[in-house]
């Protein structure tokens, strides 16, 4: 009984294994092809390749494939033709091309800032309700890199930002995505600029994972206030990290 009990419990670990590492091809063939559809490299009412086709491009299988484009098409980036194939959306392709004036200044950085803090809380609030078992998944897979970079002492700005856009896809609302998005480059400056001032002797960056855990756990569990509370109180904690409580009067 013990051997049975032993095996049981193995095949239950590689099943969720394997779980995990298709939750994150999928997340990464979806990250492949929303960039590719954002740039422009799949044009207004093109044709995207065929199933076979993507899955031989990225080196992932055809199921992989399926799950990215399904999600695409959730979100209104593609729509399918019967019998003639799968298409990018004019609509949702031109608002990709959303764009913002680039950072020239700190003052940009605190403005930045701002408007996050206008959108992200609602995006939580709305995730905590909308959520399913994939998106908490992604959340989840990014959290786990932000744990992995944490016990290295690093800050990874890449796993912060796919954190924050898993939370708002999450919501189930493209504008939300999009936004970050179009924000992405000037997110990251933000960012590494927080995570160096996170170094030093006082646990910085451990303070930080658990204010996005605690984001996560509200999330998932379905807590919409707590969530868009926390995800406030982060933000304007990685504000004032940032800028030691001095904010900028941003009136001139």
């Amino acid at each position: 009984m013990t051997d049975r009990a032993e095996i049981g419990q193995g095949v239950a670990a590689e099943g969720k294994a394997e779980r995990g590492r298709s939750v994150k091809l999928v997340d990464r063939v979806f990250d492949q092809l929303h960039e590719r559809i954002r740039t422009g490299n799949y044009a207004p009412d093109s044709r995207l390749p065929g199933e076979h086709e993507l899955a031989s491009m990225l080196g992932v299988s055809r199921p992989v494939v399926r799950d990215a484009l399904g999600r695409l098409r959730e979100q209104g980036m593609i729509y399918s033709r019967q019998g003639a194939g799968t298409f990018v959306s004019a609509q949702v392709s031109a608002a990709a091309h959303l764009a913002y004036s680039p950072v020239k200044s700190i003052a940009d950085i605190q403005r930045c800032y701002e408007f996050r803090l206008t959108i992200e809380p609602a995006a939580a609030f709305f995730a905590a309700q909308r959520r399913d078992k994939a998106a908490i998944a992604k959340i989840a897979a990014a959290l786990a890199e932000l744990r992995e970079a944490t016990s290295h002492q690093l800050h990874r700005t890449d796993a912060d930002f796919l954190f924050h856009k898993a939370v708002a896809e999450a919501a189930n609302n493209h504008y939300y995505t999009a936004s970050l998005e179009a924000l992405r480059a000037h997110i990251a400056v933000g960012m590494h600029l927080h995570g160096l001032s996170l170094m030093g002797p006082r646990p910085g960056l451990e303070q930080v994972y658990e204010e996005h855990h605690a984001i996560y756990r509200a999330v998932a569990e379905g807590r919409a206030e707590d969530a868009r509370d926390l995800m406030q109180k982060h933000l304007e904690g990685s504000r004032d990290r940032l800028f030691e409580g001095k904010v900028l009067d941003l009136s001139f």
